[in-house]
C-alpha cells in the first residue's frame, strides 16, 4: 500500500476515533444529569446513547458506547451519580448499562428515512435497553419489583427522551 493510500485512512480512522471517544464523553457527562431513584437512577443517557447511533451511525454509536462501559470498568467516574469500576457493572443498574450497546445499534438504523420510520427505529432502540436491563435486576429484587420498578416507571420520561431524541435528529439532518 502507498503512503497516499495510508493516508486517508489513517486520519480517517484518527478522525473515528476521536469522535468515539466524544461520544463516550457525551455518554459520561449524560450519566451526570439523574434523578436518584432506586433501584435504578432515571438519567439522560438513554437519550444520548439514541443520538450517537443516529447521528454518528451504528458503528460509531456502539464504539462509544463500549468506551465509556470500558472507561467505567476501569474505575473513572463516568456513571450515574459520578460511580464507577467493576462492582457496578454486577450492580442494578449492569443490564441499562449492557442494553445501551444494542440500543446504540438499533438507533444507528435511524439515520435516514422518513420520519414515523426514524421514531419507530429511535423508540425500539429505547425499548430495546429494557430488555437486558430488566431481565439482570430481576435477578437481584425479583420480576414484578423489576417490571414496575425498571420498566414502568421509566415509560412516561422513554416517550419524552425519544420524541427529542427525534427532534434533534430531524433538526441536524435537515
Amino acid at each position: 500500500m502507498s503512503l497516499a493510500l495510508a493516508m486517508p485512512r489513517a486520519r480517517h480512522a484518527a478522525c473515528f476515533w476521536g469522535f468515539a471517544l466524544l461520544g463516550s464523553a457525551v455518554l459520561a457527562a449524560s450519566a451526570h444529569v439523574s434523578l436518584p431513584m432506586w433501584p435504578v437512577p432515571a438519567t439522560l443517557q438513554s437519550m444520548a446513547v439514541l443520538l450517537l447511533g443516529a447521528l454518528g451511525g451504528a458503528r460509531l454509536g456502539v464504539t462509544a458506547v463500549a468506551l465509556y462501559l470500558l472507561e467505567g470498568a476501569m474505575g473513572l467516574p463516568v456513571f450515574a451519580g459520578g460511580t464507577g469500576g467493576p462492582a457496578v457493572l454486577m450492580g442494578p443498574t449492569a443490564g441499562y448499562l449492557l442494553g445501551f450497546l444494542p440500543a446504540a445499534w438499533i438507533a444507528g438504523q435511524a439515520a435516514r428515512g422518513a420520519w414515523w420510520r426514524q421514531a419507530a427505529l429511535l423508540l425500539a432502540a429505547h425499548l430495546a435497553l429494557f430488555v437486558p436491563g430488566v431481565l439482570w435486576l430481576s435477578g437481584l429484587v425479583g420480576l414484578e419489583r423489576a417490571w414496575m420498578a425498571g420498566f414502568l416507571v421509566f415509560l412516561p420520561g422513554t416517550v419524552v427522551k425519544t420524541g427529542l431524541a427525534l427532534a434533534v435528529l430531524r433538526a441536524v439532518r435537515r
